[in-house]
């Protein structure tokens, strides 16, 4: 798609997979960040993590069996949660532990029996070799979110402001919250083999959290996050491969930073003169 930009195609395939990858997981940040459940965030990474660990050992697509994992956690964590009768963020801690310790399990077995699978994409990503057809899903998922949030922006904030005002005010929470979890899971898993599992949560938190530091509103919010989140992921990409660093781990580093500095210039530090 950037070709005629970017004549190395190595370096054009992983600028476009990071630009796409960071708009969707930075735009549904914000939506998590806000609703306080960003631990949905690391359960979802972590369950497309261990989907594609266990995929790859038994022979299955690694990105197939991520978006099978991520997806079968969306569905089941609504009703489990209500089932339960336990706080959200207990149930997704249970699961994160689970998809932490299968994930975990898979790849050492994998290792242990010598398989030759290489599994360090799965961790810390790798966008070398990548097909052109993980671009064009990861395109079509970041128009996906965008359009989820400019069809639904007045529901998705009233919902961000007051999940229970929201609903007695006839707004359908729960097909929004559901829709919120199919595109996470979709989206970290089409992201695993650029990202790595140990890093996802960072795409999907840091452009927020950064964005919070400036904005006021959630429309703001929604400008400034994919904004930072594109610039960051972009320029790490181009300079990671320039200089032979790692890509995933070197925008993490960066983002990391990039939060520090926001925390410390944020207009929201200044105290209020008395009067």
């Amino acid at each position: 798609m950037l070709e005629f930009l970017i004549p190395n195609n190595i370096v054009c395939h992983a600028i476009e997979a990071m630009l796409f990858a960071s708009i969707a997981c930075s735009v549904l940040g914000v939506i998590i960040t806000q609703m306080n459940i960003s631990s949905i965030g690391f359960t979802m990474t972590h369950a497309a993590f261990a989907g594609a660990a266990v995929g790859i050992f038994f022979g299955i697509d690694g990105t197939i069996a991520a978006v099978l994992a991520s997806l079968t956690i969306a569905v089941i964590l609504g009703p489990l949660s209500e089932k339960a009768r336990m706080p959200t963020d207990t149930i997704l801690g249970i699961l994160f532990g689970m998809m932490m310790a299968i994930a975990i399990f898979f790849i050492s077995y994998m290792q242990y029996l010598g398989t030759g699978v290489n599994t360090s994409a799965l961790l810390f990503g790798n966008v070398v070799s990548l097909y052109r057809e993980e671009i064009y899903a990861l395109a079509f998922i970041s128009i996906v979110a965008v359009l989820f949030v400019l069809i639904f922006f007045k529901e998705i904030t009233a919902v961000i402001f007051n999940k229970k005002i929201a609903e007695a005010a006839g707004i359908r929470v729960r097909p929004i919250f559901y829709a919120l979890l199919f595109m996470i899971a979709i989206s970290v898993s089409l992201s695993l083999n650029i990202i790595g599992g140990l890093l996802l949560y960072v795409w999907l938190v840091t452009p927020a959290a950064i964005a919070y530091q400036f904005c006021s509103t959630v429309r703001g919010l929604f400008l400034v996050a994919p904004l930072v989140a594109a610039t960051v992921s972009v320029t790490g990409a181009w300079v990671g491969l320039q200089h032979s660093l790692p890509v995933g781990p070197l925008i993490a580093i960066v983002f990391s930073g990039l939060f520090l500095l926001a925390v410390l210039i944020s207009p929201k530090r200044r105290v209020p003169k008395g009067g």
